[in-house]
């Protein structure tokens, strides 16, 4: 398995009421909450570079470092992109950028590490 900058995501979906910051617990206001938002965001980044993994493995999220630089109403087509940016053995880095139908709505950094499914949650078992 061997993963290497510049893998490209993508994913799209509408915000809906479930998706609202006042649903999520994220404020008072009906409009596409920042959990969502970073959600969508992880789902584009892991998404990306599943194919690439062997059977077995998969990864984990273990930073993220975002923007919500605008509000999207409720009903509006949400669009994520990712780009791995750095592959160094386990550790993986994405660019990350989310639009609605009026342009960019936040942006950010994603770190991801590869882990043995089974291994991963028999540790987190154990906890």
């Amino acid at each position: 398995m061997e993963l290497t900058a510049g893998i490209k995501g993508s994913q799209e979906m509408t915000a809906e009421t479930e998706h609202s910051a006042q649903n999520v617990g994220d404020g008072m206001l009906d409009v596409f909450s920042t959990p969502s938002m970073i959600a969508l965001m992880e789902k584009t980044a892991w998404a990306s570079i599943e194919p690439y993994l062997d059977e077995g493995f998969g990864t984990v999220g273990t930073q993220m470092n975002v923007k919500h630089q605008a509000a999207t109403p409720i009903g509006r087509k949400i669009r994520c992109e990712s780009e791995l940016i750095q592959a160094d053995g386990r550790r993986l880095v994405f660019t990350i950028k989310a639009f609605d139908e009026a342009g960019q709505i936040g942006e950010g950094e994603h770190e991801r590490f590869i882990v043995q499914k089974d291994k991963f949650q028999e540790k987190a078992l154990r906890r």
